[in-house]
């Protein structure tokens, strides 16, 4: 039996990347996966790769109507939901004093209300599931400050806490939430930044999908004691740059 044998996950932001990756994991430990996202020809391009165990909804976080529509989805195809994966997110760069307001609020609008809506709506059938688990993508930046990111950084920061609040209100439910920290992972999001980013930090390169993949499957599935509690995954970079001292 696999571990995700009986498992009904809906993932916002599933058509590439970090999202598309546990997307396939998931599948390949037994799961049954709505893969959600506003790139209708990767989505069902993902979901077609994944055959009868997957199922593609457009999916904008930010879409009340449509989050509605993906866990009707979910419950039509497979059943009630018991995994969310609140993965979807944007960044846009620019110091506080330049940035545009509006792409401030855009940020926030997909970054942190998107995952507000994502468990608003997925809560009632996660509950008709007998319960479940919340997996909050977050990041380093929830974690630390980053200049010229303030829009993302804020709404990352948002997220952690609103998975601390879900967890504290849900765990009766039989609900557990938590948050994932990645450092910077290769995907369609990073293609700008170049390894060189990770240059300073312990392990010297950029992280995988599948590496997060790895961890989520191992929140999902095996730490069943945990909620509310922030895993991170970074390569070090949380730890500070390496500076080399004298050694005598």
């Amino acid at each position: 039996m696999a571990r995700f044998d009986g498992t009904v996950a809906l993932i916002s932001g599933g058509a590439r990347g970090m999202g598309a990756s546990h997307a396939r994991g998931l599948v390949a430990e037994g799961a049954e996966v709505v893969v959600g996202d506003v790139l209708d020809d990767d989505g069902r391009a993902v979901a077609e790769q994944l055959g009868d165990a997957a199922h593609y909804v457009h999916l904008d976080v930010t879409s009340e109507a449509d989050w509605q529509g993906a866990v009707k989805a979910a419950e039509s195809q497979f059943g009630p939901v018991n995994l969310l994966v609140n993965n979807a997110g944007i960044v846009m760069y620019g110091p506080i004093t330049d940035m545009d307001p509006d792409d401030f609020r855009r940020v926030i609008d997909i970054n942190l209300t998107g995952t507000f809506l994502g468990m608003h709506y997925t809560v009632p059938s996660m509950r008709r599931a007998g319960g479940g688990v919340i997996i909050n993508i977050s990041s380093t930046a929830g974690i630390m400050g980053y200049a010229t990111i303030g829009a993302y950084t804020a709404s990352k920061w948002g997220v952690r806490g609103m998975t601390k609040t879900a967890a504290m209100e849900l765990g009766r439910d039989g609900i557990r939430v938590m948050s994932i920290h990645p450092g910077p992972i290769r995907t369609p999001m990073t293609d700008d930044l170049g390894d060189a980013v990770a240059g300073g930090q312990p392990i010297p390169r950029m992280g995988e999908p599948e590496e997060v993949t790895k961890l989520l499957l191992f929140m999902a599935a095996d730490a069943t004691y945990s909620t509310g509690s922030e895993w991170v995954i970074d390569g070090g970079a949380l730890l500070g740059p390496i500076i080399d001292l004298p050694t005598e």
